[in-house]
C-alpha cells in the first residue's frame, strides 16, 4: 500500500530561523500576527481537496490564539507539537528541551481535549538524547529526522542505508520515527519533502520525485508552514544573503503547486497514515 502523509508547521513568519539573527526571541510581540489568515487559507484549500492532515502546532501560537488551534481540530486534523519556544534542540540543555515540549504538550491537549502523540523539532534539530525525552513524556512518534547532510541546522542521529530508505522506523517498543523524504543522487541524499525545496524546483520535477519516493518505500510525507502561502509578508533585509534566499525564494507560486500537490495525490494525516500502514 502506497500512502502520502501531509504535515503544516504552524509558526509565524517572524519564528523562523533564518530570520533569527534580525529578529531575537525577545521581540516576537511586537511584530504583525499573520499565522491567522495564512492558516485559514490553507484550512480552506483542504477542504476544497477533501483532505486532512497533522499541524505541527508551536506552542508560543497556541497560546496567542488558542481558538485557532480549536478551528484547526474541529476541521478534523490532527494536532501535534512543535514544541513552544522554536529554539534549537542542541541549543537546550535537557531539562529546558523536557520542560519546552511538556508546556507545548499540555497546552495542546487542554485546548483539543485529546493526546498529542506526534512531535517535530524546530528546524528538525532532533538528537538521540531528544528522543528519549519524547518517550518519556507519552509521544507515539517524531517527525524531525532529515538524513541528509545538505543543511547547517538538521540534527544527527546515526541511521543505517537501510533505515534511511524506509520512511519509517521503529525505533523505541512504540515509537515511531516518520523520516522527511530524501531522494539519492551520486552518493548524496537530496531532502525532498517540501518547505524552500518546494517552493525551489519546478512542480512537475517535485512530483516526479514523489512519485519516485512512493515507488521504493511505499509512503512519502510531506511538509510546509503557513508564511509558505504568504508572498505579502515583510521583507527583512539584514540577514545573509542566503537565508533571505531560502525564506523569500517562490513564496508568490507556492500555493498553486500546493493545490496541484493535493489534485495529483491523495493525502493523509501522520496518525491516521501509521495505523493504516499497520504501525499502530
Amino acid at each position: 500500500m502506497n500512502i502520502c502523509l501531509l504535515s503544516f508547521d504552524v509558526e509565524d513568519w517572524f519564528q523562523v530561523e533564518n530570520l533569527r539573527e534580525a529578529i531575537p526571541r525577545a521581540s516576537w510581540n511586537r511584530y504583525e500576527l499573520r499565522v491567522i489568515e495564512n492558516t485559514h487559507r490553507l484550512l480552506e484549500i483542504l477542504e476544497r481537496n477533501n483532505t486532512k492532515a497533522t499541524f505541527f502546532v508551536l506552542g508560543w501560537i497556541a497560546d496567542k490564539v488558542p481558538q485557532l488551534i480549536k478551528e484547526i481540530h474541529r476541521a478534523g486534523h490532527e494536532i501535534a507539537s512543535h514544541g513552544y519556544e522554536h529554539e534549537l534542540i542542541y541549543k537546550q540543555t535537557p531539562k529546558a528541551f523536557q520542560e519546552d515540549i511538556h508546556r507545548s504538550k499540555r497546552l495542546l491537549e487542554d485546548l483539543t481535549g485529546e493526546v498529542v502523540l506526534g512531535y517535530r523539532a524546530p528546524s528538525f534539530s532532533i538528537t538521540e538524547t531528544a528522543i528519549e525525552v519524547l518517550v518519556e513524556e507519552g509521544f507515539v512518534y517524531d517527525s524531525s529526522l532529515f538524513p541528509s547532510a545538505l543543511h547547517d541546522r538538521y540534527g544527527k542521529m546515526p541511521l543505517s542505508p537501510e533505515q534511511s530508505s524506509r520512511g519509517i522506523i521503529n525505533l523505541r517498543p512504540y515509537f515511531f520515527e516518520i523520516l522527511i523524504p530524501t531522494l539519492q543522487f551520486f552518493g548524496l541524499r537530496i531532502p525532498w519533502g517540501g518547505g524552500g525545496y518546494f517552493r525551489v524546483l519546478p512542480y512537475r520535477v517535485f512530483r516526479w520525485g514523489v512519485r519516485k519516493i512512493l515507488s521504493k518505500q511505499g509512503n512519502y510525507l510531506f511538509y510546509l508552514h503557513p508564511w509558505e502561502i504568504d508572498p505579502e509578508q515583510p521583507r527583512i533585509q539584514n540577514i545573509r544573503l542566503m537565508y533571505r534566499f531560502r525564506h523569500y525564494v517562490n513564496l508568490q507560486t507556492t500555493e498553486a503547486k500546493l493545490k496541484r500537490l493535493l489534485t495529483d495525490f491523495r493525502f493523509f494525516p501522520i496518525h491516521h497514515g501509521l495505523k493504516e500502514l499497520g504501525y499502530l
